[in-house]
């Protein structure tokens, strides 16, 4: 005892020190192991094995069908979002922009497939017959949205359309992430510190008892391991409160469920399920033709309405132009649906709806938002800290007996 007393004497600098290295290494670990969940965004080195791609960014497919499976299985219903919409609202909203619309596909579609016809009615009978058009324009708003409600399933795969969007802008997965999880990524770090600090106490300890080499690295490395293991598990468990005395214990992500489903909601909606990228989805995704199909239908019933049109123009001719028109609609919906997306944005309201679903998931269901991005290549993300806090022990070791 009295050796290690007089060691503990002639080097107590280094050993004041090991606890707050120790610390360090917590930190450091969980800092890297933090950084290595979302950078890079490509892989970096020589493919295949010699090189890092951060787990969010490499396994995007994966956790993107995860997170679309949990938004569309248990926390939103496009059609009941639909629902919310008014015909009568957005039919005023449009107004303006439909009619200049409308008017403006039926100009082109009869000078282009009818010019002789178009060419020698007069003005205002040109007017006149644009007029009809127009005014048949908000039955056409109120019939083509109760049709996309009606059969929702047949033009638009939501599922589709959310994992294609978050595999195909990387930045957007991590950003969902890495926003949402922000606060346990920070505990994760003082975590590190904390657990560092007190395993580097022990360390001390066996050290100034036994003055072997293997102590100092070994230690590093149970640090770098358990501290990454341990604060991972902190996040999660226990889902449910337990309470010890006067303290109550739960998992981080689960404590703030009020504030992760706001955050969350408010991410989906600005980011993913926003109106241009379902009317996107709609117009450009795998079921597009089948809206095209449905679109000229409804077409075709608004130029059939038009009794003097339908008598001058010829079955084949008529049937082009219903075609032309159609193919014209669709591409002006963009454009016309533009001067109604502040109301449709706030008819729907994603984001509410997205939280207060997310807010009576079981614990286990909420836990499934985040846990896979922890739990892939979960174990390389622990190895990764051991190894570090081997390293650094070792270098403590050649400080000790240098």
């Amino acid at each position: 005892m009295d050796a290690v007393l007089h060691d503990l004497a002639l080097h107590w600098p280094l050993y004041a020190a090991m606890p707050f290295v120790a610390a360090l290494i917590g930190y450091v670990t969980k800092r890297v192991a933090i950084e290595m969940m979302f950078r890079p965004l490509d892989f970096v080195g020589i493919p295949p094995l010699l090189g890092w791609q951060g787990v969010v960014p490499k396994h995007g497919g994966r956790m993107a069908a995860v997170a679309t499976e949990l938004l569309t299985a248990n926390l939103l219903d496009v059609r009941e979002v639909l629902e919310r919409i008014d015909p009568v609202i957005i039919t005023s909203e449009l107004e303006q922009p439909l009619l200049r619309a409308v008017g403006h596909i039926a100009r082109e579609v009869l000078a282009e497939h009818h010019p002789r016809l178009w060419e020698v009615m007069p003005t205002l009978a040109q007017e006149m017959l644009v007029k009809q058009v127009q005014a048949s324009a908000p039955r056409l708003v109120r019939d083509f949205l109760d049709d996309v409600r009606e059969h929702l399933d047949e033009v638009l795969d939501v599922q589709h359309m959310t994992v294609q969007q978050l595999t195909r802008d990387k930045k957007l997965l991590v950003r969902l992430i890495r926003e949402t999880s922000r606060p346990e990524m920070a505990f994760i770090a003082r975590m590190g510190v904390y657990f560092g600090f007190g395993l580097g106490l022990v360390q001390t300890i066996v050290w100034a008892l036994t003055r072997e080499p293997w102590v100092l690295p070994v230690f590093g490395g149970v640090i770098g391991l358990c501290t990454d293991w341990l604060a991972i598990k902190l996040i999660f468990v226990p889902r449910e409160p337990v309470r010890v005395g006067r303290v109550i214990f739960q998992g981080k992500f689960q404590r703030r469920r009020a504030e992760v489903a706001r955050q969350y909601g408010e991410l989906i909606a600005t980011e993913v399920l926003t109106v241009r990228n379902l009317l996107d989805a709609i117009l450009r995704g795998p079921r597009a033709d089948r809206l095209a199909a449905r679109v000229e239908h409804l077409v075709s019933e608004t130029v059939d309405a038009q009794l003097p049109l339908a008598w001058t123009v010829g079955g084949t001719r008529l049937r082009e132009m219903k075609h032309a028109a159609t193919r014209k609609a669709l591409d002006q919906l963009p454009e016309t649906a533009r001067y109604a997306e502040g109301y449709l944005t706030e008819a729907m309201d994603v984001a509410k709806v997205i939280e207060q679903r997310m807010l009576a998931l079981t614990p286990l269901e909420f836990e499934g938002l985040l846990r896979p991005a922890f739990r892939q290549d979960e174990w390389k993300l622990i190895a990764v800290g051991g190894v570090i806090g081997f390293v650094v022990g070792e270098l403590q070791v050649l400080l000790m007996l240098g």
